[in-house]
């Protein structure tokens, strides 16, 4: 039991759960009337079946790729450890794609009403079932290809803040993303702390991430990018939505995304760097959590 708490890596649960936040948030704030927290619930539940999905699908793909091997730098990983076997891990790994599917599918069941609308959603569902196991996994790996930054600005932030926003109000406003994007750059910021800090394990493997096809002096660069990014799109969104000052909330996270940048251009040693991975993870549900509830402050304000 363990073992396969440790292959679901808990850890990385607050970041895929910062955009299904976000846009709970933010639909809050604009349709009070409509807001459903078993919605809200399912949409939870089904994004953490997905981030197992996905942690699952990544020790199983980087053990038979061999970007885990016995010197990677980070924490051990079951299939590579012996912990648990290749097949115990395939099992694992559909039992999870059907629950993410079940649970999806409950979701649109209970919240769409159209049958175009839920075709549609049950169209990015699959793809993200498809995602979170190809990432790793499979003949061709996307993620070896250095297109895991994509795929994670897509689901992270774009597909889980606009998503889980659409899904409560059944209506889309262009603006919204802004803040999806802000979600999706801050995901994308913890995917390039791991690719920095796994370098030289990803050289050996053949996985081509970001930092590897551009290099370390570079990446760090591309992560301030990533955090400013992130601080520009929250930003411009509250300019032109501005009706009070509750909605800058979001910047009481600003010194911990600049210790986070600061601790990946300063360290140079990759297990020194594990623990900022954490703490970027955490980060960008605190500003999830900061930009959203400034929101809904600003609804009371309203009031």
């Amino acid at each position: 039991m363990k073992a396969w708490i440790q292959a679901f890596r808990l850890r990385t649960l607050p970041l895929a759960l910062s955009s299904i936040i976000l846009g709970s948030f933010l639909a809050y704030g604009d349709e009070p009337t409509f807001f459903s927290w078993k919605i809200v619930g399912l949409c939870v539940l089904t994004t953490i079946f997905l981030q197992v999905l996905s942690n699952l699908a990544n020790d199983y793909g980087d053990s038979v790729h061999g970007a885990d091997h016995e010197d990677r730098e980070g924490p051990s990983r079951a299939v590579q450890s012996g912990k648990i076997s290749l097949s115990a891990m395939k099992t694992a790994i559909i039992i999870f794609s059907a629950l993410s599917l079940f649970s999806g599918l409950y979701l649109l069941y209970i919240s769409l009403t159209s049958w175009t609308e839920f075709m549609y959603f049950l169209g990015l569902g699959v793809l993200s079932i498809i995602a979170a196991i190809t990432y790793t996994a499979g003949k061709k790996p996307y993620g070896y290809a250095g297109l895991g930054d994509i795929s994670v600005f897509i689901f992270f932030g774009l597909v889980g803040v606009i998503g889980s926003y659409y899904l409560q109000v059944k209506s889309f406003d262009v603006m919204l993303f802004l803040p999806a994007a802000a979600c999706g750059l801050l995901a994308v910021a913890v995917l390039n702390v791991n690719n920095i800090r796994d370098i030289k394990s990803d050289i050996s493997a053949g996985k081509k991430s970001v930092p590897v096809r551009i290099g370390r002096k570079w990446a760090i660069l591309y992560h301030w990018m990533l955090l400013f990014g992130a601080l520009i799109c929250a930003s411009v969104y509250v300019f032109f939505t501005y009706s009070s000052p509750f909605q800058w909330l979001f910047v009481l996270t600003f010194p911990l995304l600049r210790r986070n940048g600061n601790a990946i251009t300063k360290l140079t040693e990759p297990q020194d760097l594990d623990p900022y991975l954490k703490q970027m993870a955490l980060s960008s549900l605190l500003f999830s959590v900061t930009f959203g509830l400034g929101q809904i402050l600003d609804l009371f304000v309203k009031i």
